[in-house]
């Protein structure tokens, strides 16, 4: 591994990471500040809450994809190893969660990281988180403990598969700055849907 194009790599991850594209159509596109809605978050969700889809799926799409593109040219142009795709991930999931465009108060980075995982050459963990974060939703209320189990999940099943241990401390980094940017709603019990619950002693019955 070439340290210094994996340094450049890792910068230009943090870089593309760092910008607040759900923040920057909030104001091209509605006039609006997404932040003054819903809990503040800089992200794609309050995107939506702040114009529709007309924002929201464009910042969801932006948010996502700057995940992809250095781990994906890194991983092509330089056959970069695994452990360097994994430290540009975390790169760019950082550049978004402490972006200095907004002073260092980014977004929950759950759009970023699923952008990211997408680029990684294992897909066995974008759809594992996927599976547990869907199972998560259904099941409890809170979003905040929903994105932290869903990691949490994804590492303990993998873990049992035998998964390297380059891959965990990945998703130990990520359940990390989850666990950093959700720390305020964590302190809260997560909540559960009554639906769910429902459906569950209807299939019983």
């Amino acid at each position: 591994m070439d340290v210094h194009v994996l340094l450049v790599m890792v910068i230009l991850a943090a870089a593309l990471g760092s910008c607040p594209f759900s923040v920057w159509i909030g104001r091209w596109l509605l006039n609006k500040n997404i932040r003054d809605f819903g809990d503040g978050n800089p992200g794609a969700w309050n995107a939506f809450r702040a114009g529709g889809a007309k924002a929201g799926i464009p910042a969801v799409l932006l948010d996502a994809g700057k995940g992809f593109p250095v781990i994906a040219f890194a991983g092509a142009y330089f056959d970069m190893p695994e452990p360097g795709l994994y430290a540009i991930g975390i790169s760019a999931i950082l550049g978004h969660a402490f972006s200095p465009f907004l002073h260092f108060r980014g977004g929950k980075a759950v759009a970023v990281t699923y952008g990211v995982m997408l680029a990684l050459p294992q897909r066995e963990i974008l759809a594992a988180m996927a599976v547990f974060m869907l199972l998560g939703f259904m099941i409890f209320s809170v979003h905040a403990w929903v994105t932290v189990i869903g990691v949490a999940s994804t590492m303990i099943i993998l873990g049992i598969r035998g998964i390297p241990a380059t891959e965990l401390l990945f998703l130990l980094a990520v359940l990390t700055i989850f666990v950093v940017k959700n720390f305020t709603d964590l302190k809260g019990y997560p909540g559960y849907r009554g639906k769910f619950f429902q459906l569950l002693q209807a299939i019983r019955h």
